[in-house]
């Protein structure tokens, strides 16, 4: 091999190696919706509790709004918390609910100048966590 070639296997190892981890986390996230989280499209054994527990999100002006349409309990059955994560699933905001005080499952974030995806989970004191994505 001549060095032309070898620096290009090279850097393609290397290029590689940075866009794996990514790769990774992707493949590892989409392997758990369903069974650790549930989605719209994977709701696993909460199928029919998507209507009430999938967080609904809506962006503009720099802020991220994050709805549950859920009723809050007391403590029976009620929206423990919503959490905000970046592309690389960093948590970027965190919201805890109080079903005797809070009267909606409903959290707001600044998005300072982010771009890109987010994920908003919506955590059930019964029915798991249920993840949504939007663009920022």
């Amino acid at each position: 091999m001549d060095r032309r070639d070898f620096v290009k296997v090279a850097l393609g190892g290397v290029a590689g190696s940075l866009v794996a981890p990514q790769a990774v986390m992707a493949e590892a996230a989409q392997a758990l919706a369903g069974n650790v989280y549930y989605t719209k499209a994977q709701p696993g054994r909460w199928a029919k509790k998507a209507g009430g527990h999938l967080p609904a999100i809506e962006v503009g002006n720099g802020k991220m709004r994050v709805t549950t349409g859920h009723e809050m309990k007391d403590y029976e059955h009620y929206i423990v918390k919503h959490q905000l994560f970046d592309k690389d699933f960093n948590l970027l905001g965190e919201r805890l609910f109080d079903p005797k005080t809070d009267k909606a499952p409903i959290s707001e974030y600044d998005l300072k100048g982010y771009s890109g995806p987010l994920y908003a989970t919506s955590m059930c004191n019964k029915h798991d966590v249920w993840l949504n994505e939007a663009m920022a």
